[in-house]
Formats: C-alpha cells, structure tokens, sequence
C-alpha cells in the first residue's frame, strides 16, 4: 500500500469514496497533506518532488474521467479559531480540510454569524476560495480575508489577500496558469496546479445584518411570520430550502450544479425573451443580464433524462447525477457524465444561441 514509511505514498487508491460523484477511479499515488512540513518532505524526495501534482479537498467539484495519473495531494490540514477581533469584525479560520458545512456550523455555534447564507454547500474550506463559492446573495469574496498556501514547485508559504486571489463569479487566481500578458508585458499570474491551500480566514461582521431578498427566503419569513430572522433561523432555512432542491451526495452522486449561469447582453436578453418569454433571467450591476442555467435545460426537455447512469436530477435540470450506487461498481463513468453534459450543452447552444461552461473541473 505505502511506496515507504517516510513519504506514506499510498499505491492504487480507490477515489470513489473522495469524490462527490462517486465515480469510480483510482489515483495511481497518493499523499495525505497535514500541514506544510508534508509538503516540504515530499518536494525534498526526488522521486516525487517532479513529478506532476493534483490538489484533492472534498472531491466536490471534480469530474474523473478515468484514473488519476498525477500525484494526488489530499488535503488533510484540521482546525478552527478565533484569530483575532477588530472593532468591525471577528477574524477566524478554518484549516482546508475542514468540512465547509461544518465549519459554518462552528462559526454559529462560536458566536461568530455572516456565513448561515452558505451553508451545507458540498466540499471543503481549501476549496471555496477555489470557486468563490456563494449562495443566496453572499459570496465567499464579501467574507474573505486571507489565506496561506504553499508553492508546490518551490515549497514557499505565501499569504494572499481578497484582491491578489482576483475573485471573480466562481473564479480566482487558482483557476488559471500562468500566462504571458501581452499588454502588460510581464508574465500574468496564475496558480492552478501551482499552490495548495493550507488555512483560509474569514472577516466575519459586526455588527451582523441578515442578507435577504431571495424568493426562498422571502417565502420561509412570510410562512413562519419572521421578519428578522436570526443568523441560526437563516442557517435552518437555507439548509431546508438545499435539501428540498438538491440531491444529497452521500446518496445521490453528484457535484451540485454542473453549469454556470451564463451571462448576455440587454440586447441579447431581448432577443431570447421575443423568441421564450418565460425566460428566468437577472439584472446585474453592470447592465448585463444573468440567465438561469437549469431553467434553459429544462426547457429544453432535459429534466429526467439520462445516458447510461449519469443522468439530469429530477428536481433541478442544473444538477446532474450518478443514479448508480455510491459505492459500487454500478457507478456512472465520467464518459458518461461528459456525454451528457455536451449532449445538454448543444441542445440549449441550437435553441438559445447560449454556450454553457461547465462548473466542476474536469480530470
């Protein structure tokens, strides 16, 4: 099982178990990072300090196409607390293995609210501020502030604040390579493959204002007759208003939505509500327009529907799923899976003239 007592490089690991799609696949070797001294350890080792790596949190953003072939860093880095307090916040942080779910539990339960609007979003600390998660109205932006990750080429601990993670909609700095920029005349910089994700901290306000202005929420005050709920009622709500409409991964396979609600001019706003007036769509700040992805796919008759066992989530057309078991061979291939996110992706390019991205990475 182990390459050698030193390194403990696990040989042929399952991933099922790692991964929230529960795709069956192996990673070909595999490292448990606890802190940085493991990474150091292993970029000192010759035989593994070369070779290429593949960062793994909770598994919830990934889709494997097949065995992994890069060494597999699973973050393994623990702990929670209370860095410090500042007249207008609490700054805590949460180690990048911890459960994204359970550490807004551990703010609440510490005192600390801002996060309830996230909760039980699949994956864990090190990753949200991969994808700058965020869920009904809060992004991980408004609550960030700092991390520290280490270079995995040169074993450097490093520091980044909210504007050098260049946070964008389900986007950052760790999202892209490094690249030559033309007009600036210097290299661009990007981290993917490039850094992992030790602790990341979070400015936490106060005092703490309930973010509200979402249909659901709306509807949760108006049934239990509350019109300042509190960071806990908000939490429940919300954990509610997901289990209602997604899928749980530890039954039902899955990566929580598989697109991104893509974004269009006014002009070609119009132009799709003259062809399809029922159009979800939402006005942004800078005058363009967000369209709701599930509801495209939904138009377009894809809710149910499956190819081999990946197949659409009866409930919300933006989730696809494994309607295999998650935990064993029975499962859905990643094959599967990308031949039925192409399939949706050029149903609504025919009908809407919109090119959907998917969200999860694909490995």
């Amino acid at each position: 099982m182990f390459d050698n007592a030193a390194m403990l490089v696990e040989k042929n690991v399952p991933l099922q178990p790692f991964n929230t799609f529960h795709i069956v696949a192996k990673a070909h070797a595999l490292v448990r990072i606890h802190d940085e001294s493991d990474v150091r350890a292993l970029l000192a080792d010759p035989k593994w300090a070369g070779k290429s790596k593949f960062v793994l949190g909770g598994g919830s953003n990934i889709v494997l196409t097949g065995n992994v072939k890069p060494l597999v860093l699973k973050v393994e880095v623990m702990g929670c607390r209370l860095v410090r307090e500042t007249p207008k916040f609490f700054i805590v942080e949460a180690g990048a293995g911890e459960n994204w779910h359970d550490f807004v539990r551990w703010t609440l339960e510490a005192g600390y609210p801002g996060l309830e609007n996230m909760a039980l979003i699949p994956g864990t600390v090190g990753a949200s501020p991969v994808q700058n998660i965020g869920a009904y109205g809060v992004e991980l932006q408004d609550r960030f502030d700092s991390l520290d990750a280490i270079d995995l080429q040169t074993g450097r601990l490093f520091t980044l604040n909210a504007a050098q993670c260049a946070f964008g909609y389900r986007d950052s700095v760790f999202k892209h390579a490094s690249a030559p920029d033309a007009e600036a005349g210097h290299q661009a910089l990007g981290l993917k493959h490039r850094a992992l994700i030790l602790r990341v901290r979070f400015a936490l306000p106060k005092p703490w204002k309930a973010v509200l202005g979402y249909a659901d929420i709306d509807k949760k005050m108006a049934e239990q007759g509350v019109s300042q709920p509190s960071a806990q009622q908000l939490f429940d709500w919300v954990c509610a208003i997901r289990r209602a409409k997604l899928p749980d991964p530890d039954v039902i396979g899955n990566v929580g939505s598989f697109f991104k609600n893509p974004t269009v001019t006014p002009e070609q706003c119009v132009d799709i509500i003259a062809r399809e007036p029922k159009l979800v769509h939402y006005l942004l700040a800078d005058g363009s327009f967000k369209l709701a992805a599930g509801w495209l796919i939904d138009a377009c008759g894809w809710r149910g529907k499956s190819v081999g066992q990946a197949g659409v989530y009866d409930k919300q057309a933006l989730v696809l799923v494994n309607r295999g078991s998650v935990d064993g061979s029975d499962a859905a291939t990643g094959g599967e899976v990308m031949t039925l996110a192409r399939a949706i992706q050029t149903s609504v390019y025919e009908r809407f003239g919109i090119r959907l991205e998917t969200e999860p990475d694909i490995l």
